[in-house]
């Protein structure tokens, strides 16, 4: 689907192809993009189908180039989005941005919160006059959606470290690792965001004034505080799997000594049992159904008295196995508060300068 954007009295409108203004500069809002609206906009725009593809393509990295040829430039940038009917939420996607003439077209085979920001007008401060400020705005404007998608990963997982505690199912930890998967996203996308911020700055190919080498500087800040606080989250991550990984397992020596002494516990009357089928004189073969009674009855009270001894010495492996987790889990938490404390430092100081 193509929308076609102008600003209004510092608010972007959205208008008709009829009503576009061909003196003013235009965003042209690509989502979701379909083969009709490829083959328009390459018809329209003269926009290569190649650069096309890069853009429509999930894995393509951050970069910006010149189009000599059809006298263009091309950045991509990686925008995070949230999508909950997925089994993966939180992934990456590619921004196209194309900037010919007075058109700023931007090109994302998905839909995205960044893009819903910029069509509502929740972006402050906007001006489609200067599309350098534009192009870094969007950048800006990913970085605040990492960090606010990076602070609600690390909410789930703590949850669900809270539900594992009570009890280790497959369900949890799928979505562990689904959690995990979208920490590498996040990492790999901020790293070429990082990069395509340092090209920015030696590449001519746009011009940055003054302010827009200043919005760099905080853009490149809110970039690297994101890109620091996913490879914390995954480290404790990491220590997260770690901890599973020993409670799984102490779990399952606990269940095998169960069953090795409910084993050894049902072997007496198995034996007992084989003796009385023996051609052979044995104790109580006189007393008649008596004997079959008393057998049984003896056999219940060993098994009572060994699931009693079980439930009993269940209890200090238990309390040692939540007195390890409960450990790892606060060195984690200190580790993260001690992390936040360092960044809001760092944010005061640059809110004071």
């Amino acid at each position: 689907m193509i929308t076609y954007w102008q600003q209004e009295n510092g608010r972007l409108v959205k208008k008709d192809e009829e009503e576009i203004d061909s003196g003013r500069n235009t965003w042209v809002d690509a989502r979701c993009v379909t083969r009709d609206d490829i083959k328009e906009l390459e018809e329209k725009f003269g926009v290569e189908q190649e650069n096309l593809l890069d853009f429509l393509d999930p894995d393509e990295l951050s970069r910006i180039e010149k189009n000599e040829d059809e006298n263009y430039i091309v950045t991509i940038i990686r925008l995070p989005v949230f999508s909950p009917s997925d089994d993966v939420s939180y992934f990456t996607a590619p921004l196209g941005i194309i900037i010919k003439d007075r058109f700023f077209i931007t090109i994302c085979w998905t839909d995205c919160e960044v893009l819903k920001d910029f069509a509502a007008n929740r972006v402050k401060e906007l001006s489609l006059k200067d599309f350098p400020a534009f192009t870094i705005r969007f950048m800006a404007r990913a970085d605040m959606m990492f960090l606010r998608y990076l602070k609600e990963l690390n909410r789930r997982t703590t949850s669900i470290q809270n539900e594992v505690m009570r009890s280790v199912q497959n369900q949890e930890l799928v979505q562990l690792q689904n959690i995990q998967k979208s920490l590498v996203y996040f990492t790999t996308s901020l790293k070429s965001n990082q990069m395509l911020l340092e090209k920015f700055r030696k590449t001519r190919i746009i011009k940055l004034d003054e302010e827009d080498q200043d919005w760099i500087d905080d853009v490149e800040i809110d970039n690297r505080q994101a890109l620091e606080m996913a490879d914390t989250y995954t480290q404790l991550m990491a220590q997260t799997n770690d901890t599973l990984t020993s409670i799984i397992s102490n779990n399952l020596n606990i269940v095998m000594k169960k069953l090795a002494i409910l084993n050894l516990v049902l072997m007496a009357p198995t034996l007992i049992t084989s003796f009385y089928g023996m051609n052979v004189k044995l104790p109580f073969e006189n007393t008649g159904k008596w004997a079959v009674v008393i057998v049984t009855v003896l056999c219940l009270v060993s098994i009572f008295i060994t699931n009693a001894f079980l439930k009993l010495s269940d209890k200090p492996v238990e309390a040692t196995i939540r007195k390890k987790t409960s450990l790892k889990q606060k060195q984690a938490e200190r580790k993260q508060k001690n992390y936040l404390k360092k960044q809001d430092k760092i944010a005061e100081k640059r809110g004071k300068k």
